[in-house]
Protein backbone atom coordinates (compact mmCIF):
# COMPACT_ATOMS: atom_id res chain seq x y z
CA UNK A 1 0.00 0.00 0.00
CA UNK A 2 1.51 3.14 -0.91
CA UNK A 3 1.05 6.76 0.49
CA UNK A 4 0.70 9.89 -1.84
CA UNK A 5 1.39 12.89 -0.18
CA UNK A 6 -0.11 16.21 -2.08
CA UNK A 7 1.93 19.60 -1.97
CA UNK A 8 0.64 22.89 -1.01
CA UNK A 9 -1.82 24.04 -3.34
CA UNK A 10 -0.61 27.22 -5.46
CA UNK A 11 -4.27 29.21 -4.27
CA UNK A 12 -3.93 28.71 -1.28
CA UNK A 13 0.14 29.81 -0.94
CA UNK A 14 -1.44 32.79 -2.77
CA UNK A 15 -4.15 33.68 -0.40
CA UNK A 16 -1.95 33.52 2.50
CA UNK A 17 1.04 36.04 0.95
CA UNK A 18 -2.16 38.55 0.09
CA UNK A 19 -3.73 38.25 3.36
CA UNK A 20 0.18 38.68 5.03
CA UNK A 21 0.72 41.82 2.60
CA UNK A 22 -2.87 43.31 3.62
CA UNK A 23 -1.68 42.92 7.07
CA UNK A 24 1.36 44.84 6.37
CA UNK A 25 -0.90 47.81 4.88
CA UNK A 26 -3.41 47.67 8.24
CA UNK A 27 -0.31 48.07 10.27
CA UNK A 28 1.18 50.76 8.09
CA UNK A 29 -1.79 52.88 8.30
CA UNK A 30 -1.77 52.08 11.98
CA UNK A 31 1.86 53.16 12.28
CA UNK A 32 1.98 56.14 10.07
CA UNK A 33 -1.04 57.24 12.10
CA UNK A 34 1.01 56.62 15.70
CA UNK A 35 3.73 58.46 13.75
CA UNK A 36 2.15 61.25 12.76
CA UNK A 37 0.92 61.98 16.51
CA UNK A 38 4.46 61.50 18.15
CA UNK A 39 4.95 64.74 19.80
CA UNK A 40 8.51 65.61 18.18
CA UNK A 41 7.12 64.66 14.51
CA UNK A 42 4.14 67.61 15.79
CA UNK A 43 6.85 70.04 16.80
CA UNK A 44 8.77 69.11 13.63
CA UNK A 45 6.33 69.99 11.57
CA UNK A 46 5.18 72.52 13.41
CA UNK A 47 8.01 74.58 13.26
CA UNK A 48 9.01 73.52 9.82
CA UNK A 49 5.64 75.26 8.53
CA UNK A 50 5.80 78.01 10.80
CA UNK A 51 9.36 78.86 9.44
CA UNK A 52 7.99 78.28 5.80
CA UNK A 53 5.06 80.24 6.10
CA UNK A 54 6.72 83.55 7.96
CA UNK A 55 9.89 83.01 5.69
CA UNK A 56 7.99 82.78 2.20
CA UNK A 57 5.58 85.86 2.62
CA UNK A 58 8.64 88.35 2.33
CA UNK A 59 11.11 86.29 0.94
CA UNK A 60 12.80 87.85 -2.24
CA UNK A 61 10.77 91.28 -1.50
CA UNK A 62 8.12 89.17 -3.68
CA UNK A 63 10.79 88.77 -6.87
CA UNK A 64 12.30 85.46 -6.44
CA UNK A 65 14.28 83.88 -9.08
CA UNK A 66 12.21 80.01 -8.78
CA UNK A 67 15.62 78.50 -9.71
CA UNK A 68 16.92 79.70 -6.07
CA UNK A 69 13.28 79.54 -4.56
CA UNK A 70 13.85 75.25 -5.15
CA UNK A 71 17.24 75.30 -3.13
CA UNK A 72 15.53 77.03 -0.14
CA UNK A 73 12.97 74.33 0.10
CA UNK A 74 15.72 71.43 1.38
CA UNK A 75 16.78 73.06 4.65
CA UNK A 76 14.18 73.10 6.92
CA UNK A 77 12.95 69.47 5.88
CA UNK A 78 15.57 68.35 7.78
CA UNK A 79 14.21 69.18 10.90
CA UNK A 80 11.50 66.69 10.33
CA UNK A 81 13.65 64.12 9.24
CA UNK A 82 15.29 64.09 12.54
CA UNK A 83 12.15 63.65 13.92
CA UNK A 84 11.19 60.76 11.99
CA UNK A 85 14.40 58.91 12.42
CA UNK A 86 13.74 59.36 16.27
CA UNK A 87 10.28 58.53 16.64
CA UNK A 88 10.48 55.24 13.73
CA UNK A 89 13.38 53.88 15.86
CA UNK A 90 11.37 53.87 19.21
CA UNK A 91 8.28 52.53 17.23
CA UNK A 92 10.16 49.77 16.25
CA UNK A 93 11.64 49.28 19.36
CA UNK A 94 8.81 49.46 21.18
CA UNK A 95 7.77 45.52 21.17
CA UNK A 96 11.10 45.14 23.14
CA UNK A 97 10.31 47.76 25.43
CA UNK A 98 7.41 46.32 26.49
CA UNK A 99 8.10 43.07 25.90
CA UNK A 100 5.90 42.41 23.56
CA UNK A 101 8.00 40.14 21.18
CA UNK A 102 7.17 36.90 21.84
CA UNK A 103 3.26 37.49 21.51
CA UNK A 104 4.19 39.18 17.72
CA UNK A 105 6.20 35.72 17.09
CA UNK A 106 3.00 33.77 17.06
CA UNK A 107 1.31 36.57 14.35
CA UNK A 108 0.72 35.76 10.49
CA UNK A 109 3.12 39.11 9.87
CA UNK A 110 6.55 37.94 10.12
CA UNK A 111 9.46 40.40 11.61
CA UNK A 112 10.23 41.70 8.04
CA UNK A 113 7.33 42.19 6.92
CA UNK A 114 6.30 44.26 10.32
CA UNK A 115 9.63 46.26 9.12
CA UNK A 116 8.34 46.86 5.85
CA UNK A 117 5.11 48.34 7.65
CA UNK A 118 7.26 50.82 9.94
CA UNK A 119 9.43 51.58 6.52
CA UNK A 120 6.00 52.35 4.71
CA UNK A 121 5.10 54.38 7.40
CA UNK A 122 7.81 56.83 7.54
CA UNK A 123 7.16 56.70 3.33
CA UNK A 124 3.91 58.46 4.45
CA UNK A 125 5.76 61.35 6.35
CA UNK A 126 8.13 62.00 3.50
CA UNK A 127 5.24 62.27 0.97
CA UNK A 128 3.72 64.60 3.21
CA UNK A 129 6.95 66.80 3.40
CA UNK A 130 6.60 66.47 -0.38
CA UNK A 131 3.33 67.85 -0.55
CA UNK A 132 4.72 70.70 2.14
CA UNK A 133 7.10 71.52 -0.53
CA UNK A 134 5.21 71.64 -3.13
CA UNK A 135 3.20 74.16 -0.94
CA UNK A 136 5.78 76.04 -0.58
CA UNK A 137 7.44 76.94 -4.25
CA UNK A 138 4.19 77.25 -5.51
CA UNK A 139 3.45 80.08 -3.24
CA UNK A 140 6.97 81.20 -4.67
CA UNK A 141 5.74 80.62 -8.27
CA UNK A 142 2.23 81.94 -7.76
CA UNK A 143 4.50 85.28 -7.12
CA UNK A 144 3.69 88.43 -9.79
CA UNK A 145 7.44 89.01 -9.57
CA UNK A 146 8.69 85.68 -9.90
CA UNK A 147 11.10 84.46 -13.24
CA UNK A 148 12.63 81.68 -14.29
CA UNK A 149 12.63 78.15 -13.56
CA UNK A 150 12.24 75.59 -10.80
CA UNK A 151 14.75 71.51 -10.85
CA UNK A 152 12.50 68.71 -9.70
CA UNK A 153 15.63 67.38 -8.52
CA UNK A 154 16.47 70.39 -5.87
CA UNK A 155 12.54 70.02 -5.22
CA UNK A 156 12.69 66.46 -4.02
CA UNK A 157 16.09 66.23 -1.91
CA UNK A 158 13.56 67.61 1.10
CA UNK A 159 10.86 64.46 1.14
CA UNK A 160 14.04 62.06 0.07
CA UNK A 161 16.14 63.24 3.07
CA UNK A 162 12.73 62.43 5.37
CA UNK A 163 12.50 59.30 3.73
CA UNK A 164 16.69 58.53 4.27
CA UNK A 165 16.27 59.61 7.95
CA UNK A 166 13.37 58.05 8.73
CA UNK A 167 14.87 54.19 7.21
CA UNK A 168 18.14 54.72 8.93
CA UNK A 169 16.01 55.13 12.37
CA UNK A 170 14.42 51.49 11.81
CA UNK A 171 17.96 49.98 10.45
CA UNK A 172 19.41 51.39 13.57
CA UNK A 173 16.93 49.57 15.66
CA UNK A 174 17.50 46.59 14.07
CA UNK A 175 21.54 47.08 14.14
CA UNK A 176 21.59 48.24 17.54
CA UNK A 177 18.12 47.60 20.33
CA UNK A 178 18.62 50.11 22.16
CA UNK A 179 17.18 53.58 23.01
CA UNK A 180 19.71 55.51 23.08
CA UNK A 181 21.16 54.84 19.68
CA UNK A 182 19.24 57.25 17.67
CA UNK A 183 19.93 60.16 19.63
CA UNK A 184 23.42 59.67 19.58
CA UNK A 185 23.33 59.27 15.62
CA UNK A 186 21.04 62.60 15.51
CA UNK A 187 24.00 64.54 17.20
CA UNK A 188 26.43 62.78 14.78
CA UNK A 189 24.43 63.85 11.87
CA UNK A 190 24.09 68.16 13.61
CA UNK A 191 28.37 67.95 14.47
CA UNK A 192 28.80 66.35 10.12
CA UNK A 193 26.40 69.20 9.67
CA UNK A 194 28.27 71.93 11.15
CA UNK A 195 31.97 70.44 9.43
CA UNK A 196 29.52 70.56 6.34
CA UNK A 197 30.33 74.07 5.27
CA UNK A 198 34.02 73.53 5.30
CA UNK A 199 33.76 71.63 1.81
CA UNK A 200 32.43 74.32 0.29
CA UNK A 201 34.60 74.21 -2.72
CA UNK A 202 32.16 74.22 -5.95
CA UNK A 203 34.40 71.63 -7.13
CA UNK A 204 34.73 69.40 -4.44
CA UNK A 205 33.13 65.77 -4.86
CA UNK A 206 32.72 65.50 -1.07
CA UNK A 207 30.42 68.17 -0.60
CA UNK A 208 28.11 66.09 -2.64
CA UNK A 209 27.91 63.27 -0.44
CA UNK A 210 25.96 65.50 2.07
CA UNK A 211 22.40 65.07 2.18
CA UNK A 212 21.83 68.82 1.42
CA UNK A 213 24.21 71.26 -0.70
CA UNK A 214 23.56 74.83 -0.30
CA UNK A 215 24.51 77.19 -2.12
CA UNK A 216 23.40 80.77 -2.16
CA UNK A 217 24.78 84.18 -3.36
CA UNK A 218 23.35 88.08 -2.90
CA UNK A 219 22.30 87.67 -6.64
CA UNK A 220 20.27 84.92 -8.39
CA UNK A 221 21.81 83.16 -11.68
CA UNK A 222 20.38 82.12 -14.79
CA UNK A 223 19.53 78.86 -14.88
CA UNK A 224 21.90 77.60 -17.49
CA UNK A 225 24.87 78.98 -14.88
CA UNK A 226 23.95 76.97 -12.42
CA UNK A 227 26.09 73.20 -13.13
CA UNK A 228 24.19 72.04 -9.68
CA UNK A 229 23.98 68.07 -10.46
CA UNK A 230 20.28 68.41 -9.15
CA UNK A 231 18.79 65.22 -10.84
CA UNK A 232 22.18 63.18 -9.90
CA UNK A 233 22.00 64.30 -6.43
CA UNK A 234 18.15 63.06 -6.15
CA UNK A 235 18.90 60.13 -7.95
CA UNK A 236 21.73 59.70 -4.65
CA UNK A 237 20.04 60.09 -2.19
CA UNK A 238 16.86 57.61 -3.57
CA UNK A 239 18.98 54.81 -4.14
CA UNK A 240 20.85 55.68 -0.31
CA UNK A 241 17.74 55.56 1.21
CA UNK A 242 16.24 52.50 -0.51
CA UNK A 243 19.21 50.88 0.42
CA UNK A 244 19.11 51.82 3.54
CA UNK A 245 15.26 50.59 3.27
CA UNK A 246 15.95 47.43 2.07
CA UNK A 247 18.74 46.79 4.44
CA UNK A 248 17.09 46.80 7.37
CA UNK A 249 14.16 44.58 5.69
CA UNK A 250 16.99 41.66 4.97
CA UNK A 251 18.25 42.12 8.46
CA UNK A 252 14.92 41.66 10.07
CA UNK A 253 14.69 38.03 8.38
CA UNK A 254 14.36 38.00 4.79
CA UNK A 255 17.58 37.70 3.94
CA UNK A 256 16.54 34.12 1.96
CA UNK A 257 14.42 36.17 -0.50
CA UNK A 258 16.13 36.46 -3.63
CA UNK A 259 13.88 39.13 -4.90
CA UNK A 260 15.28 41.34 -1.82
CA UNK A 261 18.16 40.71 -2.60
CA UNK A 262 18.24 41.68 -6.12
CA UNK A 263 16.37 44.84 -5.60
CA UNK A 264 18.98 46.03 -2.50
CA UNK A 265 21.34 45.16 -4.56
CA UNK A 266 19.98 47.61 -7.38
CA UNK A 267 19.47 50.28 -4.94
CA UNK A 268 23.02 49.90 -4.08
CA UNK A 269 24.17 50.37 -7.79
CA UNK A 270 21.73 53.96 -8.21
CA UNK A 271 23.31 55.04 -5.14
CA UNK A 272 27.07 54.49 -6.59
CA UNK A 273 25.61 55.86 -10.44
CA UNK A 274 24.47 58.68 -8.59
CA UNK A 275 27.66 59.28 -6.43
CA UNK A 276 29.99 59.15 -9.39
CA UNK A 277 27.72 61.68 -11.75
CA UNK A 278 27.45 64.29 -8.81
CA UNK A 279 31.05 64.51 -8.33
CA UNK A 280 32.10 65.38 -11.54
CA UNK A 281 32.28 69.19 -10.96
CA UNK A 282 31.21 71.79 -13.22
CA UNK A 283 30.24 70.79 -16.40
CA UNK A 284 32.92 72.89 -18.87
CA UNK A 285 30.22 74.07 -20.72
CA UNK A 286 28.56 75.83 -17.49
CA UNK A 287 32.23 77.41 -17.01
CA UNK A 288 32.31 78.86 -20.45
CA UNK A 289 28.28 79.85 -20.33
CA UNK A 290 29.11 81.82 -17.10
CA UNK A 291 32.47 83.60 -18.79
CA UNK A 292 29.98 84.86 -21.87
CA UNK A 293 27.41 86.01 -19.48
CA UNK A 294 29.48 87.78 -17.91
CA UNK A 295 31.94 89.55 -19.93
CA UNK A 296 29.52 89.65 -23.30
CA UNK A 297 25.78 89.59 -21.66
CA UNK A 298 24.57 91.73 -24.77
CA UNK A 299 25.20 88.11 -26.90
CA UNK A 300 22.72 86.23 -24.76
CA UNK A 301 19.80 88.90 -24.38
CA UNK A 302 16.98 90.11 -25.75
CA UNK A 303 16.17 93.50 -25.71
CA UNK A 304 12.64 95.58 -26.30
CA UNK A 305 12.72 98.82 -26.89
CA UNK A 306 9.70 101.57 -25.45
CA UNK A 307 9.99 105.17 -26.35
CA UNK A 308 13.91 106.72 -25.68
CA UNK A 309 14.98 103.60 -23.80
CA UNK A 310 16.30 99.62 -24.59
CA UNK A 311 15.21 97.24 -22.52
CA UNK A 312 18.35 94.27 -22.41
CA UNK A 313 17.57 91.53 -20.08
CA UNK A 314 18.42 87.56 -20.02
CA UNK A 315 15.69 85.53 -21.24
CA UNK A 316 14.23 84.27 -18.03
CA UNK A 317 14.09 88.39 -16.68
CA UNK A 318 11.99 89.65 -19.51
CA UNK A 319 9.25 90.09 -17.09
CA UNK A 320 10.80 92.27 -15.33
CA UNK A 321 11.24 95.14 -17.55
CA UNK A 322 7.82 96.62 -16.61
CA UNK A 323 8.99 96.93 -13.19
CA UNK A 324 12.61 98.23 -14.74
CA UNK A 325 10.31 101.00 -17.13
CA UNK A 326 8.15 102.31 -13.92
CA UNK A 327 11.27 103.24 -12.22
CA UNK A 328 13.22 104.89 -15.04
CA UNK A 329 10.08 106.91 -16.20
CA UNK A 330 9.47 108.53 -12.73
CA UNK A 331 13.50 109.32 -12.63
CA UNK A 332 13.11 110.41 -16.14
CA UNK A 333 10.31 112.81 -15.95
CA UNK A 334 11.99 115.00 -13.56
CA UNK A 335 15.04 115.82 -15.19
CA UNK A 336 15.62 118.97 -17.60
CA UNK A 337 17.13 119.50 -20.49
CA UNK A 338 17.65 117.20 -23.07
CA UNK A 339 17.73 114.14 -20.43
CA UNK A 340 14.12 113.47 -20.94
CA UNK A 341 14.13 112.13 -24.30
CA UNK A 342 18.12 111.17 -24.42
CA UNK A 343 18.61 107.70 -25.39
CA UNK A 344 19.38 105.03 -22.71
CA UNK A 345 20.05 101.08 -22.86
CA UNK A 346 19.05 99.41 -19.34
CA UNK A 347 21.64 96.21 -19.43
CA UNK A 348 21.32 93.32 -17.22
CA UNK A 349 24.55 92.37 -15.82
CA UNK A 350 25.78 89.38 -14.05
CA UNK A 351 29.20 88.55 -12.62
CA UNK A 352 29.04 84.26 -13.02
CA UNK A 353 32.72 83.57 -13.40
CA UNK A 354 32.99 82.88 -9.30
CA UNK A 355 29.92 80.36 -8.80
CA UNK A 356 26.74 80.75 -7.16
CA UNK A 357 27.90 82.14 -4.23
CA UNK A 358 30.17 84.65 -5.71
CA UNK A 359 29.84 88.37 -4.45
CA UNK A 360 32.25 90.24 -7.15
CA UNK A 361 31.91 93.77 -7.61
CA UNK A 362 30.69 94.66 -11.34
CA UNK A 363 32.53 97.25 -13.22
CA UNK A 364 30.51 100.18 -13.91
CA UNK A 365 29.33 101.07 -17.68
CA UNK A 366 31.77 103.22 -19.81
CA UNK A 367 29.30 103.71 -22.83
CA UNK A 368 27.23 106.83 -23.16
CA UNK A 369 23.47 106.15 -21.72
CA UNK A 370 24.22 102.62 -20.85
CA UNK A 371 22.26 101.65 -17.38
CA UNK A 372 23.07 98.36 -15.27
CA UNK A 373 20.38 96.44 -13.21
CA UNK A 374 21.14 92.91 -11.66
CA UNK A 375 19.23 89.95 -11.65
CA UNK A 376 18.08 90.89 -7.80
CA UNK A 377 14.49 93.19 -7.62
CA UNK A 378 12.30 94.38 -4.68
CA UNK A 379 13.73 96.03 -1.66
CA UNK A 380 16.51 98.60 -2.21
CA UNK A 381 17.41 97.33 -5.37
CA UNK A 382 14.42 99.53 -7.03
CA UNK A 383 15.75 102.66 -5.22
CA UNK A 384 19.17 101.73 -6.47
CA UNK A 385 18.97 101.46 -9.69
CA UNK A 386 16.61 104.53 -9.63
CA UNK A 387 19.93 106.15 -8.36
CA UNK A 388 22.01 104.24 -11.57
CA UNK A 389 19.53 106.20 -13.63
CA UNK A 390 19.86 109.64 -12.37
CA UNK A 391 23.74 109.06 -12.29
CA UNK A 392 23.67 108.53 -15.86
CA UNK A 393 20.87 111.77 -16.84
CA UNK A 394 23.54 113.53 -14.98
CA UNK A 395 26.77 112.39 -15.23
CA UNK A 396 26.12 110.82 -18.96
CA UNK A 397 27.79 107.22 -17.72
CA UNK A 398 28.21 105.24 -15.34
CA UNK A 399 31.69 105.66 -14.61
CA UNK A 400 31.78 109.23 -14.43
CA UNK A 401 28.96 109.19 -12.61
CA UNK A 402 30.57 107.06 -9.84
CA UNK A 403 33.70 109.59 -9.70
CA UNK A 404 31.07 112.66 -9.04
CA UNK A 405 32.66 114.53 -5.75
CA UNK A 406 30.15 118.23 -6.26
CA UNK A 407 26.79 119.26 -6.43
CA UNK A 408 25.71 117.29 -8.81
CA UNK A 409 25.17 114.60 -6.40
CA UNK A 410 21.93 116.32 -5.20
CA UNK A 411 20.72 116.46 -8.00
CA UNK A 412 20.83 112.71 -8.83
CA UNK A 413 19.57 111.78 -5.48
CA UNK A 414 16.90 113.94 -5.35
CA UNK A 415 16.50 112.65 -9.01
CA UNK A 416 16.36 109.00 -8.11
CA UNK A 417 14.03 109.44 -4.80
CA UNK A 418 11.79 112.48 -5.29
CA UNK A 419 9.05 110.07 -7.39
CA UNK A 420 9.72 107.17 -5.04
CA UNK A 421 6.34 106.75 -2.29
CA UNK A 422 8.68 106.70 0.30
CA UNK A 423 11.82 109.53 -0.09
CA UNK A 424 13.28 109.49 3.02
CA UNK A 425 12.91 105.63 3.93
CA UNK A 426 14.93 104.99 0.49
CA UNK A 427 17.35 107.88 0.98
CA UNK A 428 17.91 105.49 4.43
CA UNK A 429 17.83 102.38 2.38
CA UNK A 430 20.46 103.00 -0.36
CA UNK A 431 23.19 104.65 2.08
CA UNK A 432 25.35 101.72 3.49
CA UNK A 433 25.10 103.16 7.10
CA UNK A 434 20.98 103.44 6.92
CA UNK A 435 21.62 107.41 8.10
CA UNK A 436 19.50 110.22 6.67
CA UNK A 437 22.39 112.74 7.50
CA UNK A 438 26.02 113.31 7.44
CA UNK A 439 28.23 111.69 4.38
CA UNK A 440 27.71 108.03 3.51
CA UNK A 441 28.71 105.87 1.08
CA UNK A 442 25.62 105.05 -1.75
CA UNK A 443 25.36 101.92 -2.43
CA UNK A 444 25.09 100.89 -6.97
CA UNK A 445 25.26 97.33 -8.57
CA UNK A 446 28.15 98.48 -9.77
CA UNK A 447 30.61 101.05 -8.09
CA UNK A 448 28.94 103.20 -5.22
CA UNK A 449 28.82 106.63 -4.90
CA UNK A 450 29.52 108.79 -2.05
CA UNK A 451 27.63 111.86 -0.38
CA UNK A 452 28.87 114.49 1.63
CA UNK A 453 27.30 115.96 4.66
CA UNK A 454 26.65 118.73 3.33
CA UNK A 455 24.86 117.03 0.15
CA UNK A 456 23.32 115.52 1.99
CA UNK A 457 21.75 118.13 4.25
CA UNK A 458 20.57 119.47 1.08
CA UNK A 459 18.86 116.29 -0.85
CA UNK A 460 16.84 115.41 3.00
CA UNK A 461 15.77 119.38 3.00
CA UNK A 462 14.43 119.09 -1.28
CA UNK A 463 12.61 115.24 0.28
CA UNK A 464 10.92 117.39 2.64
CA UNK A 465 9.46 120.18 -0.15
CA UNK A 466 7.08 119.66 -2.54
CA UNK A 467 7.98 117.78 -5.07
CA UNK A 468 6.14 120.24 -7.99
CA UNK A 469 8.22 122.77 -7.19
CA UNK A 470 11.56 121.38 -6.65
CA UNK A 471 11.23 119.98 -10.18
CA UNK A 472 10.48 123.29 -12.08
CA UNK A 473 13.48 124.43 -10.47
CA UNK A 474 15.40 121.62 -11.68
CA UNK A 475 14.68 122.06 -15.10
CA UNK A 476 15.11 125.59 -15.20
CA UNK A 477 18.35 125.26 -14.08
CA UNK A 478 19.66 121.81 -15.39
CA UNK A 479 22.50 123.04 -17.29
CA UNK A 480 24.20 124.61 -13.85
CA UNK A 481 23.15 121.70 -12.05
CA UNK A 482 24.83 118.89 -13.83
CA UNK A 483 28.02 121.22 -14.75
CA UNK A 484 31.01 119.44 -13.49
CA UNK A 485 32.71 121.16 -10.32
CA UNK A 486 29.05 122.90 -9.16
CA UNK A 487 29.57 123.24 -5.95
CA UNK A 488 26.75 121.82 -3.24
CA UNK A 489 25.78 125.72 -2.26
CA UNK A 490 25.48 126.81 -5.42
CA UNK A 491 23.03 123.92 -6.18
CA UNK A 492 21.48 124.57 -2.80
CA UNK A 493 20.57 128.42 -3.97
CA UNK A 494 19.69 127.29 -6.96
CA UNK A 495 16.93 125.36 -6.06
CA UNK A 496 15.99 127.65 -3.15
CA UNK A 497 17.44 126.83 0.13
CA UNK A 498 20.23 128.32 2.31
CA UNK A 499 23.77 127.15 2.30
CA UNK A 500 24.17 123.80 3.94
CA UNK A 501 25.89 123.94 7.85
CA UNK A 502 27.22 120.71 7.57
CA UNK A 503 30.86 119.85 5.64
CA UNK A 504 31.24 118.91 2.52
CA UNK A 505 34.21 117.01 1.91
CA UNK A 506 33.65 113.89 0.27
CA UNK A 507 35.18 110.60 1.66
Amino acid sequence: MSTLTAGTPAATVTAGTRTSWAAVLTLARFETRLLLLRAPVLVAFAVYLGWTVWRTRTSWDGFPALQDADRATQGAPLLVGLAVLLCANQAVLRSRRYDTDRHLAVLVVQPWRRTAAHLLSVAAVALLTGVCVAGQFTWEALKPGAVGQGSPGELLVGPLCVLLFGAAGVLLARLVPSAFAAPLLIVLCLFFALLAPMASDEDSAARWLSPVVEESGPHPLPSELLGRPAAWHALYLAGLALSVALTAVLLSGAGRLRSLRAACAGAVLLTLVGAVAQSQGVPRETTEARTRYSVTPEKEQRCAERDATTYCAFPEWGARTDDWDRVLDGVRSLAGGAAQDRPLVVRQRVEARYGLAGDAAIDPATRPGEITVGTSWGGNRAPEFAVAVAGVLVAGTEAKAGGMCDGRMVTVMWLALADRPDPMADLRRVRLDDSDAGSAVVLSRTNPLSMTAAQTEVVRELLLRPKDGTAAKVRAHWAELTAPKVTTDRVARLLGLDEPEARDECL
